[in-house]
């Protein structure tokens, strides 16, 4: 799978972010995304109660935010250059893609939360994306 970080604002007014990997395309028309999130989750609430998040579709040379956005370090955003889009939202610098995400729809479905969103805008880089298989993180290999 790719590997994402999801990000938003928390009412507090900070970023919030965490690493993904269960990010989908749902539909093309309207474009929607899927992700879920672990409802034991400290960072659940936070995406429960946001308007808007970013996924971040990270670059294979992002091992390290991927790491740093899956622990549980207070500040995740400290040393990671980002930016802020037109919603106020955390772009992180270097990305494969971006997209910005509105929430149509949340549904528990087991231990976990599903989180179904319209895309607003998207924005691609021309690096190759991060991927995760087997345990391990992979780089894109040939085309077949």
């Amino acid at each position: 799978t790719g590997i994402t970080v999801v990000t938003t604002r928390a009412s507090t007014g900070g970023f919030v972010g965490l690493t993904v990997n269960s990010f989908s395309a749902l539909s093309l028309q309207p474009p929607l995304v899927l992700w879920s999130l672990r409802c034991t989750s400290p960072s659940l609430p936070v995406f429960q109660g946001a308007e808007r998040f970013v996924v971040n579709v990270l670059a294979e040379a992002q091992v390290e935010v991927s790491r740093r956005f899956a622990s549980p370090l207070p500040d995740k955003f400290d040393g990671v250059a980002h930016a802020e889009s037109t919603t106020g939202l955390p772009l992180l610098h270097g990305a494969a893609a971006w997209f910005e995400c509105r929430t149509v729809s949340q549904q528990l479905a087991g231990d976990h939360c599903l989180f179904i969103a319209e895309v607003e805008r998207f924005t691609a880089s021309e690096l190759a994306p991060l991927l995760f298989h087997a345990g391990g993180y992979f780089a894109l290999g040939s085309r077949l």
